[in-house]
Protein backbone atom coordinates (compact mmCIF):
# COMPACT_ATOMS: atom_id res chain seq x y z
CA UNK A 1 0.00 0.00 0.00
CA UNK A 2 1.40 3.46 -0.90
CA UNK A 3 2.76 5.44 2.03
CA UNK A 4 0.47 8.41 1.43
CA UNK A 5 -2.56 6.13 1.54
CA UNK A 6 -1.39 4.57 4.80
CA UNK A 7 -0.90 8.04 6.26
CA UNK A 8 -4.38 9.10 5.22
CA UNK A 9 -5.94 5.96 6.64
CA UNK A 10 -4.26 6.36 10.02
CA UNK A 11 -5.14 10.05 10.12
CA UNK A 12 -8.75 9.28 9.27
CA UNK A 13 -8.87 6.58 11.95
CA UNK A 14 -7.58 8.96 14.61
CA UNK A 15 -9.90 11.73 13.44
CA UNK A 16 -12.93 9.44 13.42
CA UNK A 17 -12.73 9.37 17.23
CA UNK A 18 -13.96 12.99 17.15
CA UNK A 19 -17.15 11.80 15.44
CA UNK A 20 -17.55 8.98 17.98
CA UNK A 21 -17.16 11.45 20.84
CA UNK A 22 -19.53 13.93 19.19
CA UNK A 23 -22.21 11.24 18.87
CA UNK A 24 -21.89 10.42 22.56
CA UNK A 25 -21.87 14.07 23.58
CA UNK A 26 -24.80 15.15 21.44
CA UNK A 27 -27.11 12.14 21.67
CA UNK A 28 -26.45 10.99 25.24
CA UNK A 29 -27.05 13.02 28.38
CA UNK A 30 -23.74 12.42 30.10
CA UNK A 31 -23.25 14.17 33.48
CA UNK A 32 -20.89 17.14 33.45
CA UNK A 33 -18.58 15.52 36.01
CA UNK A 34 -18.14 12.46 33.80
CA UNK A 35 -17.38 14.60 30.75
CA UNK A 36 -14.86 16.61 32.75
CA UNK A 37 -13.20 13.43 34.02
CA UNK A 38 -12.92 11.99 30.50
CA UNK A 39 -11.42 15.28 29.33
CA UNK A 40 -8.82 15.15 32.12
CA UNK A 41 -7.85 11.63 31.04
CA UNK A 42 -7.50 12.76 27.42
CA UNK A 43 -5.34 15.71 28.47
CA UNK A 44 -3.01 13.35 30.33
CA UNK A 45 -2.73 11.12 27.27
CA UNK A 46 -1.77 14.03 25.03
CA UNK A 47 0.73 15.45 27.51
CA UNK A 48 2.50 12.10 27.62
CA UNK A 49 2.47 11.67 23.84
CA UNK A 50 3.93 15.13 23.32
CA UNK A 51 6.72 14.53 25.84
CA UNK A 52 7.72 10.95 25.02
CA UNK A 53 6.90 10.80 21.31
CA UNK A 54 6.95 14.21 19.64
CA UNK A 55 9.58 16.14 21.59
CA UNK A 56 11.75 13.08 22.17
CA UNK A 57 11.69 12.25 18.46
CA UNK A 58 12.44 15.83 17.42
CA UNK A 59 15.36 16.03 19.83
CA UNK A 60 16.74 12.71 18.56
CA UNK A 61 16.50 13.90 14.95
CA UNK A 62 18.05 17.34 15.25
CA UNK A 63 18.88 18.26 18.83
CA UNK A 64 17.55 20.71 21.36
CA UNK A 65 17.62 24.00 19.42
CA UNK A 66 15.31 23.03 16.50
CA UNK A 67 13.07 21.25 18.99
CA UNK A 68 12.80 24.29 21.24
CA UNK A 69 12.31 26.69 18.32
CA UNK A 70 9.63 24.47 16.83
CA UNK A 71 7.80 24.10 20.14
CA UNK A 72 7.78 27.84 20.78
CA UNK A 73 6.72 28.52 17.19
CA UNK A 74 3.84 26.06 17.45
CA UNK A 75 2.63 27.57 20.70
CA UNK A 76 2.85 31.12 19.29
CA UNK A 77 1.00 30.26 16.08
CA UNK A 78 -1.69 28.31 17.92
CA UNK A 79 -2.18 31.04 20.54
CA UNK A 80 -2.37 33.79 17.92
CA UNK A 81 -4.98 31.92 15.87
CA UNK A 82 -6.86 31.00 19.02
CA UNK A 83 -7.05 34.64 20.13
CA UNK A 84 -8.59 35.62 16.79
CA UNK A 85 -11.12 32.78 16.91
CA UNK A 86 -11.98 33.45 20.54
CA UNK A 87 -13.07 36.97 19.62
CA UNK A 88 -15.52 35.46 17.15
CA UNK A 89 -17.15 32.97 19.48
CA UNK A 90 -14.85 29.92 19.61
CA UNK A 91 -13.33 30.57 23.02
CA UNK A 92 -15.26 27.78 24.74
CA UNK A 93 -15.41 25.31 21.85
CA UNK A 94 -14.50 22.35 24.07
CA UNK A 95 -16.76 23.29 26.97
CA UNK A 96 -19.70 20.99 27.54
CA UNK A 97 -21.93 23.33 29.56
CA UNK A 98 -23.63 26.56 28.54
CA UNK A 99 -20.46 28.53 27.84
CA UNK A 100 -20.63 28.33 24.04
CA UNK A 101 -22.58 31.17 22.43
CA UNK A 102 -25.44 30.44 20.06
CA UNK A 103 -25.54 31.97 16.58
CA UNK A 104 -28.18 34.41 17.83
CA UNK A 105 -25.94 35.53 20.69
CA UNK A 106 -22.87 35.95 18.49
CA UNK A 107 -23.18 35.87 14.73
CA UNK A 108 -20.47 33.86 13.00
CA UNK A 109 -19.70 31.79 16.07
CA UNK A 110 -20.59 28.59 14.19
CA UNK A 111 -17.89 29.27 11.61
CA UNK A 112 -15.44 30.17 14.35
CA UNK A 113 -16.18 26.90 16.14
CA UNK A 114 -15.51 24.96 12.95
CA UNK A 115 -12.22 26.75 12.35
CA UNK A 116 -11.27 26.21 15.98
CA UNK A 117 -11.88 22.48 15.63
CA UNK A 118 -9.58 22.48 12.60
CA UNK A 119 -6.94 24.42 14.51
CA UNK A 120 -7.02 21.80 17.28
CA UNK A 121 -6.91 18.75 15.04
CA UNK A 122 -4.60 19.48 12.12
CA UNK A 123 -1.22 19.48 13.98
CA UNK A 124 -1.90 16.01 15.39
CA UNK A 125 -2.74 14.63 11.96
CA UNK A 126 0.32 16.12 10.25
CA UNK A 127 2.55 14.37 12.80
CA UNK A 128 0.84 11.06 12.03
CA UNK A 129 1.76 11.51 8.36
CA UNK A 130 5.37 12.52 9.01
CA UNK A 131 5.93 9.49 11.24
CA UNK A 132 5.78 7.28 8.12
CA UNK A 133 8.52 9.16 6.26
CA UNK A 134 11.73 7.33 5.47
CA UNK A 135 9.95 4.00 5.29
CA UNK A 136 9.31 3.93 9.01
CA UNK A 137 6.37 2.26 10.67
CA UNK A 138 3.45 4.30 11.90
CA UNK A 139 3.78 5.57 15.46
CA UNK A 140 1.10 3.44 17.10
CA UNK A 141 1.51 5.45 20.30
CA UNK A 142 0.83 8.74 18.53
CA UNK A 143 -2.22 7.37 16.72
CA UNK A 144 -3.54 5.77 19.92
CA UNK A 145 -2.94 8.96 21.92
CA UNK A 146 -4.70 11.13 19.34
CA UNK A 147 -7.59 8.67 19.08
CA UNK A 148 -8.02 8.39 22.86
CA UNK A 149 -7.87 12.16 23.35
CA UNK A 150 -10.17 12.92 20.40
CA UNK A 151 -13.09 11.05 21.98
CA UNK A 152 -13.40 13.43 24.97
CA UNK A 153 -12.67 16.44 22.76
CA UNK A 154 -15.55 15.61 20.43
CA UNK A 155 -17.79 14.57 23.32
CA UNK A 156 -17.34 17.76 25.33
CA UNK A 157 -17.56 20.09 22.35
CA UNK A 158 -20.69 18.44 20.93
CA UNK A 159 -22.39 18.57 24.33
CA UNK A 160 -21.66 22.29 24.45
CA UNK A 161 -23.00 22.75 20.93
CA UNK A 162 -26.23 21.01 21.95
CA UNK A 163 -26.58 23.42 24.89
CA UNK A 164 -26.01 26.33 22.49
CA UNK A 165 -28.91 25.13 20.34
CA UNK A 166 -26.90 23.98 17.32
CA UNK A 167 -28.64 21.42 15.16
CA UNK A 168 -27.78 17.74 14.92
CA UNK A 169 -27.03 18.25 11.23
CA UNK A 170 -24.54 21.01 11.99
CA UNK A 171 -22.75 19.02 14.70
CA UNK A 172 -22.36 15.77 12.78
CA UNK A 173 -21.48 17.48 9.50
CA UNK A 174 -18.81 19.48 11.32
CA UNK A 175 -17.16 16.52 13.03
CA UNK A 176 -17.41 14.24 9.99
CA UNK A 177 -15.69 16.99 8.01
CA UNK A 178 -12.96 17.38 10.64
CA UNK A 179 -12.37 13.61 10.59
CA UNK A 180 -11.98 13.71 6.80
CA UNK A 181 -9.66 16.71 6.96
CA UNK A 182 -7.59 14.87 9.59
CA UNK A 183 -6.95 12.15 7.02
CA UNK A 184 -6.04 14.73 4.37
CA UNK A 185 -3.71 16.53 6.80
CA UNK A 186 -1.90 13.25 7.45
CA UNK A 187 -1.52 12.77 3.68
CA UNK A 188 -0.14 16.32 3.42
CA UNK A 189 2.32 15.63 6.22
CA UNK A 190 3.60 12.60 4.33
CA UNK A 191 3.70 14.08 0.81
CA UNK A 192 4.63 17.73 1.33
CA UNK A 193 7.39 16.99 3.84
CA UNK A 194 8.69 13.86 2.14
CA UNK A 195 11.99 15.41 1.03
CA UNK A 196 12.52 17.69 4.01
CA UNK A 197 15.83 17.43 5.90
CA UNK A 198 15.92 15.99 9.41
CA UNK A 199 16.18 19.41 11.06
CA UNK A 200 13.02 20.62 9.29
CA UNK A 201 11.11 17.46 10.17
CA UNK A 202 12.23 17.81 13.78
CA UNK A 203 11.08 21.44 13.86
CA UNK A 204 7.70 20.50 12.33
CA UNK A 205 7.24 17.69 14.84
CA UNK A 206 8.12 20.01 17.70
CA UNK A 207 5.89 22.74 16.24
CA UNK A 208 2.95 20.33 16.34
CA UNK A 209 3.90 19.37 19.89
CA UNK A 210 3.98 23.01 20.99
CA UNK A 211 0.58 23.65 19.40
CA UNK A 212 -0.88 20.56 21.09
CA UNK A 213 0.49 21.61 24.49
CA UNK A 214 -1.01 25.08 24.08
CA UNK A 215 -4.33 23.51 23.04
CA UNK A 216 -4.39 21.21 26.09
CA UNK A 217 -3.74 24.10 28.47
CA UNK A 218 -6.20 26.45 26.80
CA UNK A 219 -9.16 24.21 25.96
CA UNK A 220 -8.98 20.81 27.66
CA UNK A 221 -7.73 21.52 31.18
CA UNK A 222 -10.30 24.31 31.84
CA UNK A 223 -13.14 21.92 30.97
CA UNK A 224 -11.64 19.20 33.16
CA UNK A 225 -11.10 21.54 36.11
CA UNK A 226 -14.59 23.05 35.95
CA UNK A 227 -16.44 20.01 37.28
CA UNK A 228 -13.80 17.50 38.35
CA UNK A 229 -11.21 19.74 40.01
CA UNK A 230 -10.84 17.57 43.13
CA UNK A 231 -9.89 14.53 41.06
CA UNK A 232 -8.35 16.11 37.96
CA UNK A 233 -4.79 15.42 39.09
CA UNK A 234 -5.34 11.70 39.61
CA UNK A 235 -7.29 11.27 36.38
CA UNK A 236 -4.76 13.24 34.32
CA UNK A 237 -1.90 11.16 35.72
CA UNK A 238 -3.83 7.99 34.82
CA UNK A 239 -4.10 9.17 31.19
CA UNK A 240 -0.43 10.15 31.20
CA UNK A 241 0.61 6.72 32.44
CA UNK A 242 -1.53 4.89 29.90
CA UNK A 243 0.18 6.73 27.04
CA UNK A 244 3.58 6.29 28.70
CA UNK A 245 2.99 2.54 28.98
CA UNK A 246 2.11 2.42 25.27
CA UNK A 247 5.30 4.28 24.37
CA UNK A 248 7.42 1.90 26.46
CA UNK A 249 5.70 -1.15 24.98
CA UNK A 250 6.31 0.18 21.48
Amino acid sequence: MPGWLQAGGWGLLAGSALLVGAALGYLARIPQRIIASIMAFGAGVLLSAVAFELFAEADEQAGLLPTALGAVGGAVVYTGCNVLLARRGARHRKRSGGQQPSEAEQGGSGTALALGALLDGVPESIVIGTSLLGGGAISVVTVAAVFISNVPEGLSSAAGMRHAGRSRRYVFTLWAGIALISGLAAVAGYTVLGDAPAAVLAAITALAGGAILAMVADTMIPEAFEDAHLLIGLITVAGFLVAFALSQAG
